[in-house]
């Protein structure tokens, strides 16, 4: 989804200036790697930077009209002279690189001007980040680069030194609950969401998800059994949890909700109310914050991190959970 100037301009101020300043004393680097977390507006801002360059009539020299020809083609993806490279599969290949080289080796279809992105630049195989680092190496003239991450640290050093690295920021919980309360989500249930992801679209997929919904819901009746003997535990996980929460992706989310519920217990402990996301669930949270300790929760919050990185590694689903249900309810009678 296109942002404007204003909307960039209010998520990533720092990264909107910077770009700013550069464009205005003619100083734009050749390349830059925008990195950030997903939903921080990277992909968006490069689409920004995209129209400064190419609008016809771009208001104080520098923001894009959003109304030539220009604007409008780059906002739909079909400008000849700006091309997006992403993963073919689960990475980008040598060929795609080479194809993008051949295509800037031609003059510009309507411009002196060329602009390319690379979309997940952090999962180009050796061969295809070589290939780039030629590219990076001897640029043509008046061509441009964007190169995007969600994982810098796993960029090759010798393409970090050849860009601009920009780094954009979380959104914050409060900005992220005002936009979806805007956008119609209800108020008890935009904190989650913001909890949960940085990007506005994923939120809002989220809340019209009615399997996001009835997980929620399977989340805390799972903490309230943790509370019962194992026996229950294993059997609502076999009745309920299993029967929901079915890949990986699907459990994951499940265990994010369920360390939420956590942080919700201890910030009640600490008096920070305001700040917990299980807002229908508040009055529980309360009573059961009264039956642990601050030392205790925090325990369990390690576990279940402990958990999440275990299921990316591959552990088998069904023996995660129950380890996990155990490791929670041990050492207490009440967790």
């Amino acid at each position: 989804m296109a942002k404007t100037w204003q909307e960039l301009e209010e998520i990533q101020p720092v990264v909107l200036k910077m770009i700013k300043n550069s464009m205005e004393k003619r100083r734009l680097a050749h390349a830059y790697l925008f990195e950030g977390m997903k939903g921080t507006g990277k992909r968006e801002m490069g689409l920004l930077l995209a129209k400064s360059l190419f609008c016809l009539s771009p208001l104080s020299g520098v923001i894009p009209c959003e109304e030539c020809n220009n604007c409008k083609r780059i906002n739909h993806g079909n400008h000849p002279d700006i091309h997006l490279v992403e993963p073919d599969g689960l990475s980008i290949k040598k060929h795609q690189i080479q194809e993008l080289q051949e295509e800037f080796s031609k003059t510009g279809v309507e411009s002196r001007q060329k602009l390319y992105m690379i979309i997940h630049a952090d999962r180009m195989t050796v061969n295809a980040a070589n290939s780039l680092l030629k590219f990076l190496e001897e640029p043509y003239r008046e061509t441009y680069a964007i190169l995007m991450t969600e994982q810098v640290q796993r960029m090759l050093p010798t393409i970090l030194s050849r860009c601009q690295t920009l780094s954009f920021r979380p959104l914050s919980s409060e900005h992220m609950i005002h936009k979806l309360v805007e956008m119609g989500v209800k108020e008890n249930k935009a904190p989650i969401l913001a909890q949960l992801t940085n990007n506005l679209d994923e939120a809002l997929d989220l809340n019209n998800d009615e399997w996001f919904a009835q997980a929620q819901k399977i989340v805390v009746k799972l903490y309230e059994v943790l509370k019962k003997s194992s026996l229950e535990a294993m059997v609502y996980l076999q009745e309920e949890w299993f029967l929901h929460f079915k890949d990986k992706e699907q459990i994951d989310r499940g265990l994010d909700l369920l360390l939420l519920i956590f942080k919700d217990l201890l910030y009640i402990q600490f008096g920070k109310q305001g700040q917990a996301v299980f807002v229908s669930e508040a009055s529980v949270l309360e009573q059961y914050a009264l039956q642990t300790s601050s030392r205790r929760l925090a325990g369990q919050m390690s576990i279940i991190l402990e958990a999440k990185k275990k299921l990316q590694a591959n552990m088998n689903p069904q023996l995660l959970m129950e380890e996990l249900v155990l490791r929670l309810q041990e050492g207490s009678t009440g967790v």
